[in-house]
C-alpha cells in the first residue's frame, strides 16, 4: 500500500468540530438516560448536572491548552508524552473500550425509539438496521462524515431548542395544555430533593455519562484545519451550550409531569409530549430523539475507529490498523467497532429489558478515569512548555487540582456502592487487565531495543 493512504484526511472544518462536540455529548444520556436520574434524584438531578459541567469546563480547557502548545496530538498522544507508555497504554484502550459501549448503547437507543412505531419487531433486529445505516455513512471521505454530522446534530440542537420554548409556554400558561398547575411539579413528590443530597450526589455515574464526549475534540484535532485558533472558541461555546442543553429541558419535563412518573420504557420527552394533548408532537419528538442518538452513535464510531488508529501509530495496536481507505478512512479500524456493536446487538436478543441500562453504568466509570488522565497530564506538561499558550486554565493549578481530587472522589465512591456493583466490577476487572497487557508488551518494547 502507497504510503500517501497512511495519513488521515484533514478534512474538518471548524462548524464540523463544534457540531460533532455536541453531538457526543446530546445523545442517550440526556434523551433517554434522564429518566435514570430523575428516578434517582428527581428535581435536583439539575445541580448534578451543574457540576458535572463545570468539572467538564476545567477538563476541555484543560484539553485545549494542551492541543495549542501540541498541535496534532490528540489525547492519548497527550498522556503518552507526559507519563509515557503505560499510562497512555491505559488510558487510550480504556477510551475505546468508553466509546466502543457509548456508541452500542446509542444504537441499542436508536432501536428502542423505533419500537415506538413498531412495538411488535425485536430491539436487536431494529438495532442492527441503525447497525447498518451507521457503518455506511462513516466509509466515506472524513468531509461528507463531518457535513453529515453537523445536520444531524444540527436538528437535535433546533428539536431541544424547541422543546425549551414550548416547555416554557405551557409552564407560564401562554400556550394551552392538558396539563393542570404544573408548577406544583417542583413542590409536591417529596420536594426538589425528594431523596435528599445523596440522591443527586448518586446520579453523577449517569450524568458523566451524559458529558462523556465532550473531549472528542481532542480526538478532532488531527482532522482538523486550523486547530490552534479553532478549538479555544469550541470549548468556550460548546461548555454553556451543553449545560444549557441539560438542565434546562430537565427543569421543564420535572414542571410538567411528576418526576416520579417518568417510566423509562419511553423517553421523558415523548412521555411529556404525549401528555400536553398537542397533536402529532410525540411522535415528532421520536423523530427526531431517533436521528440524536443516531447522530450520537455516528460520533462513537468515529471516534473509536481514530483511537485505534492513533494506538496503531504509537506501537499500542496491531500496526494492520494502520490501513487506511481511499477515502481516507480507517477501513480496518471501522470493521472491529462493527464486529464489537454487532456483539452488543447480540446482547440485546438475549436481555432486551436490561441491556440499555446495563451498558450505560460502565461509560460512565472510564469517562471519570479518563477526564482525570487529560487533567493529570496538563498539570504535569505545564512546567515543560516551550512557549506559553494564549488560552491557559485559569488559576492554575487549583483549579486543575480541584478536578482531579472531585473527579476521583466521584469514581471511589460510586466503587463502593452497592447499587453499581455490576458496572464497578466490569469497569475494575478491564482497568486491571489494561494494566497486564501493558506490562506485557512493555516489557517486550524493551527487549527490542
Amino acid at each position: 500500500m502507497k504510503n500517501n493512504h497512511q495519513n488521515l484526511k484533514k478534512g474538518l472544518l471548524p462548524r464540523h468540530v463544534q457540531l460533532i462536540a455536541l453531538a457526543g455529548m446530546i445523545g442517550t444520556g440526556i434523551f433517554k438516560g434522564s429518566s435514570d436520574t430523575l428516578n434517582i434524584a428527581g428535581p435536583s438531578v439539575v445541580f448534578a448536572y451543574l457540576l458535572g459541567g463545570l468539572l467538564l469546563f476545567i477538563v476541555m480547557s484543560a484539553l485545549a491548552e494542551m492541543a495549542i502548545v501540541y498541535p496534532n496530538l490528540n489525547v492519548q498522544h497527550l498522556v503518552y508524552k507526559a507519563f509515557g507508555f503505560h499510562i497512555s497504554f491505559i488510558v487510550g484502550w480504556l477510551y475505546w473500550v468508553n466509546w466502543t459501549i457509548v456508541t452500542i448503547v446509542e444504537i441499542l437507543a436508536a432501536g428502542s425509539f423505533l419500537k415506538y412505531w413498531f412495538p411488535s419487531v425485536p430491539l436487536w433486529l431494529l438495532s442492527f438496521f441503525c447497525t447498518v445505516l451507521i457503518i455506511g455513512m462513516n466509509l466515506f471521505h472524513v468531509k461528507y462524515y463531518g457535513e453529515i454530522e453537523f445536520w444531524f446534530a444540527g436538528i437535535k440542537i433546533a428539536a431541544l431548542t424547541a422543546f425549551i420554548i414550548l416547555g416554557f409556554g405551557i409552564l407560564s400558561g401562554i400556550i394551552p395544555s392538558a396539563i393542570d398547575d404544573p408548577l406544583s411539579n417542583y413542590t409536591e413528590h417529596g420536594g426538589f430533593f425528594p431523596h435528599g443530597i445523596g440522591g443527586m450526589l448518586s446520579a453523577l455515574l449517569v450524568v458523566m455519562f451524559s458529558y462523556g464526549g465532550a473531549e472528542l475534540i481532542g480526538v478532532t484535532v488531527t482532522e482538523t484545519k486550523d486547530a490552534e485558533k479553532v478549538l479555544p472558541k469550541v470549548i468556550k461555546g460548546t461548555v454553556w451550550r451543553i449545560i444549557l442543553f441539560y438542565i434546562l429541558p430537565i427543569l421543564i419535563i420535572c414542571g410538567l409531569m411528576p418526576w416520579n412518573n417518568v417510566s423509562g420504557e419511553d423517553s421523558p420527552f415523548v412521555q411529556v409530549l404525549s401528555i400536553t394533548g398537542l397533536p402529532g408532537a410525540a411522535h415528532i419528538m421520536n423523530f427526531v430523539l431517533l436521528t440524536a442518538v443516531l447522530s450520537a452513535a455516528n460520533t462513537g464510531i468515529y471516534a473509536t475507529s481514530r483511537m485505534l488508529y492513533s494506538m496503531a501509530q504509537n506501537g499500542e495496536a496491531a500496526k494492520r490498523l494502520l490501513k487506511v481507505s481511499k477515502q481516507g478512512i480507517p477501513i480496518n479500524s471501522i470493521t472491529i467497532v462493527t464486529i464489537c456493536i454487532l456483539i452488543g446487538v447480540f446482547f440485546a436478543y438475549i436481555a432486551p429489558d436490561r441491556v440499555i441500562s446495563y451498558f450505560m453504568t460502565i461509560p460512565g466509570f472510564t469517562v471519570l478515569l479518563v477526564w482525570i488522565s487529560i487533567c493529570s497530564a496538563q498539570l504535569k506538561l505545564r512546567s515543560q512548555y516551550t512557549k506559553q499558550p494564549f488560552f491557559q486554565v485559569k488559576w492554575f493549578p487549583y483549579t486543575t487540582i480541584l478536578a482531579i481530587v472531585s473527579l476521583s472522589t466521584i469514581f471511589i465512591s460510586f466503587i463502593f456502592n452497592k447499587n453499581n456493583i455490576i458496572g464497578s466490577a466490569v469497569c475494575l476487572a478491564i482497568v486491571f487487565l489494561l494494566a497486564a497487557f501493558s506490562f506485557i508488551l512493555g516489557n517486550k518494547r524493551e527487549k527490542k531495543r
